[in-house]
C-alpha cells in the first residue's frame, strides 16, 4: 500500500469525511447532527462522553490508514511509532472506554447496547494486543492485531454507509437502527479474518 494506492485513498478520504462530520455534529459539545429525539436527550445527558468519543474516535479513524504504509514504517519509524501511540492510546483507548460507557445508553434497547458494547470491548481488546505485540517486537503479530483493530475502527464509516442504504430503502429509523449496532462491525471483522487467512497470496496491507 502506498499513499497513491486506491486502498489507502479510499480509507483516508472516507475516514476524514466521517471524522469531520462527527466533530461537526457532536465533537464540539453541541448537538448539530439531525438525530432521533431520544438520541438528543442522551446527548444532553452524556455531553462530555459523547464529545470525547467523537473526537478520539475521529483521531483513530484518520491516523489509522497511515499505520499500514510500509514506506512510513521503513523510512520514518519514529513517526510510525508516534502515530501508533496516538492511535492506540488516545484514539482507541479513550475512544473505546467512552464508547463502552455510552453503549449502555444506545438507542434501540438491548440489541443496540449489546452490539455496541461488544464492538467497544473488542476494539479495546485488539488494541491492547497490538500494543503488546509491538512492545515484544513481534511486528508480524502487531500487524495482524492492528488490521483487526482498524476493521473495528472503520465501523464509524460503515455505520454511516448502512444508514444511507436503509434510509434509501424507505425503512423507519427505529426499525433498522438496532441492527446497525452489529452490521457496522461484524462484516468488517469477518472480511479481515478472511484476508488474514494463512497461505493467501496477497501483499501485506
Amino acid at each position: 500500500m502506498t499513499t497513491r494506492s486506491p486502498q489507502f485513498l479510499t480509507l483516508l478520504v472516507s475516514a476524514v469525511a466521517v471524522s469531520g462530520y462527527a466533530l461537526w455534529g457532536y465533537g464540539s459539545g453541541i448537538q448539530r447532527a439531525a438525530v432521533h429525539p431520544d438520541m438528543i436527550r442522551v446527548f444532553n445527558a452524556q455531553r462530555t462522553l459523547i464529545t470525547l468519543h467523537a473526537t478520539c474516535s475521529g483521531i483513530a479513524l484518520v491516523s489509522g490508514p497511515f499505520q499500514f504504509l510500509p514506506g512510513l514504517r521503513a523510512w520514518r519509524p519514529s513517526l510510525h511509532r508516534w502515530l501508533g501511540y496516538l492511535y492506540l492510546t488516545v484514539g482507541v483507548g479513550i475512544g473505546g472506554v467512552s464508547g463502552l460507557l455510552l453503549a449502555f445508553t444506545a438507542y434501540g434497547g438491548l440489541v443496540s447496547a449489546a452490539g455496541f458494547s461488544l464492538l467497544a470491548a473488542l476494539w479495546l481488546f485488539t488494541g491492547v494486543h497490538a500494543l503488546l505485540a509491538a512492545k515484544q517486537k513481534d511486528f508480524e503479530l502487531h500487524r495482524i492485531w492492528m488490521t483487526r483493530n482498524y476493521a473495528l475502527t472503520f465501523a464509524g464509516v460503515t455505520i454511516r454507509i448502512y444508514l444511507g442504504l436503509f434510509f434509501a430503502s424507505g425503512l423507519k429509523f427505529e426499525e433498522f437502527y438496532p441492527s446497525l449496532a452489529w452490521l457496522c462491525w461484524v462484516p468488517n471483522l469477518i472480511l479481515v479474518e478472511w484476508w488474514l487467512l494463512p497461505g493467501r497470496n496477497r501483499q501485506n496491507p
